[in-house]
């Protein structure tokens, strides 16, 4: 049967299992939609909590590259939310542990937004370190907001950055900044030289990853642009990056 079927429908068999897979973790942590997020103007701003541990040491906040859209909410009683293919969505499996809760949400340039959640946080979990770490095109809200955060969090992780990455001095700030890229990411909006140029040029924390597959196009998130098959090693690089800051 697998030899009649096309090259897309494999594609797409092969995305299918590999979410279903990294889903299992998920399933077994905790998974809430959190509403208490809210502006000055008093609109809500939704979130995904995913936890172990409801006494985290670290609380990451994921920008989701492509158009960075997660929209949660329930739907006929159950949670759903878009962007689950993304490699930060799909890997939270391997960040959520005792110590860290991931926080799934829309990617966005706005202040006031980031800060219902920052707030949110602080009175849920008091005393907690607060990470932004974006990926793709969610990288450029995560530059944009930098000088903003550069006080109020702990610090930030740029993921398969976009070009702008090059000139990102994060030395700038108060606060930590990792840039982590794929050495044989082929996308021409992320090239790999962009995120090591912001190493040498400017001293930037710098992980860069090998190995692993890629499959589709390749700016998506099953190429190696996405870490694909190396998502462990990837989120494994990064939280350990984060508790080196203690």
């Amino acid at each position: 049967m697998l030899l009649e079927l096309s090259r897309t429908q494999l594609f797409k068999l092969f995305v299918l299992v590999l979410v279903f897979a990294q889903s299992i973790g998920i399933c077994r942590a905790g998974e809430d939609l959190v509403t208490t997020a809210q502006q000055k103007n008093g609109e809500t701003v939704p979130y995904v909590l995913n936890y172990n541990n409801l006494s985290p040491r670290y609380a990451l906040i994921l920008f989701p590259g492509g158009s960075g859209i997660v929209d949660p909410h329930m739907e006929d009683g159950k949670l759903v939310y878009k962007a689950k293919n993304n490699f930060l969505l799909r890997s939270r499996n391997y960040f959520v542990d005792d110590e860290f809760v991931t926080i799934s949400t829309n990617s966005t340039q706005n202040k006031e937004r980031i800060q219902a959640v920052i707030d949110d946080l602080k009175k849920r979990f008091p005393g907690v370190r607060i990470y932004l770490v974006g990926t793709s095109k969610g990288t450029y809200d995560t530059m944009w907001l930098a000088e903003y955060l550069s006080d109020k969090i702990t610090g930030e992780v740029h993921t398969s950055s976009l070009q702008s990455i090059s000139s990102f001095d994060a030395k700038k700030y108060a606060n930590r900044h990792l840039v982590v890229h794929h050495r044989d990411d082929s996308c021409k909006n992320t090239p790999f030289s962009a995120a090591e140029h912001s190493h040498k040029s400017y001293g930037n924390d710098f992980i860069v990853m090998e190995g692993g597959i890629s499959v589709g196009d390749a700016c998506e998130a099953f190429a190696h642009h996405g870490y694909n098959g190396i998502e462990k090693e990837t989120v494994d690089a990064i939280k350990k990056w984060i508790k080196q800051g203690s």
